[in-house]
């Protein structure tokens, strides 16, 4: 499995490298995840995150899918850089030993690129609306997964 992920992050880096469209870095709150994003019509963006969650008892591997839309850009700091907010729609799954969940994530996010550097920080909260499934010694237990709505998370990418 981790050289499954190694050969991941390397294809996004090598990919990156040669476009324009790609930002990666990490989202740490809720959890910590490496981000991937790729920009394909000037304000849409698809986002893919992959790591590890600690807002349901334990810790859990996550990932979740995106499609993202840049809702508004705002000029408040033009010297310094440009404001923005995006909403987006996705999947997450993810789980660990006799535990798993599934369900429908919306993502709401404000941030800032900097003009200076090619990054960008911000704050999102994803809330996740799906079930949470227990399973082992021959019986599961599905239920609401009532701790998806905790997700929050601040991400900060290099912008290629």
């Amino acid at each position: 499995m981790k050289k499954f992920l190694l050969a991941i992050v390397a294809v996004m880096c090598a990919t990156g490298v040669f476009a324009q469209d790609w930002s990666l870095g990490g989202r740490i709150g809720s959890g910590f995840q490496a981000v991937g994003q790729y920009a394909y019509n000037g304000s849409d963006y698809f986002e893919a995150r992959f790591g590890a969650s600690w807002i349901d008892s334990g810790v859990t591997a996550d990932f979740t899918i995106m499609h993202n839309w840049n809702v508004c850009t705002m000029d408040w700091t033009p010297r310094a850089g440009q404001w923005f907010f995006d909403a987006g729609v996705g999947l997450n799954v993810g789980g660990r030993e006799h535990y798993a969940y599934v369900g429908v994530a919306g993502m709401a996010r404000l941030g800032f690129t900097f003009n200076s550097v090619p990054l960008s920080l911000s704050l999102d909260y994803t809330p996740v609306i799906g079930p949470g499934i227990g399973y082992g010694g021959g019986h599961s237990h599905a239920a609401f997964r009532d701790m998806g709505f905790a997700n929050v998370g601040i991400t900060c990418t290099y912008n290629f």
